[in-house]
């Protein structure tokens, strides 16, 4: 079994910036990549960044290039989302996951969940 524990969300007007954290514990030597999701109210849950854990190889959707950074720290089993020139639409709770399976931006691919971080962009 695997836990993870999301923290980082909160509160910033637009332009501004905050970086996700998320540890994981448990059976973690099946890990193929980690990655984050988010989901705002009303609306499916979308893919934001993955990093593969072996090969630190990264992905992430096409609004958020050049904003959201993804990395990881292997020795601290924790995986992180740099947030820069946050949007109100970056507004809503963000997951991270794990996948054991292929590699992929889809949720279904992913066996682990986190409880959620709310993240609010907002003057």
């Amino acid at each position: 079994q695997v836990q993870l524990v999301e923290s980082g969300g909160g509160l910033v007007q637009p332009g501004g910036s905050l970086r996700l954290s998320c540890a994981a514990s448990g059976s973690i030597a099946s890990i193929n990549a980690m990655g984050w999701f988010r989901q705002a109210p009303g609306k499916e849950r979308e893919f934001v960044a993955f990093v593969t854990w072996r090969g630190g190889l990264t992905n992430l959707r096409n609004s958020v290039k050049g904003r959201f950074t993804i990395g990881r720290d292997n020795a601290e089993n924790t995986v992180y989302l740099q947030m820069n020139s946050l949007q109100p639409e970056d507004t809503a709770v963000y997951y991270c996951a794990i996948t054991t399976q292929v590699v992929s931006d889809t949720p279904s691919r992913y066996d682990y969940w986190g409880q959620g971080t709310q993240v609010t962009v907002s003057s």
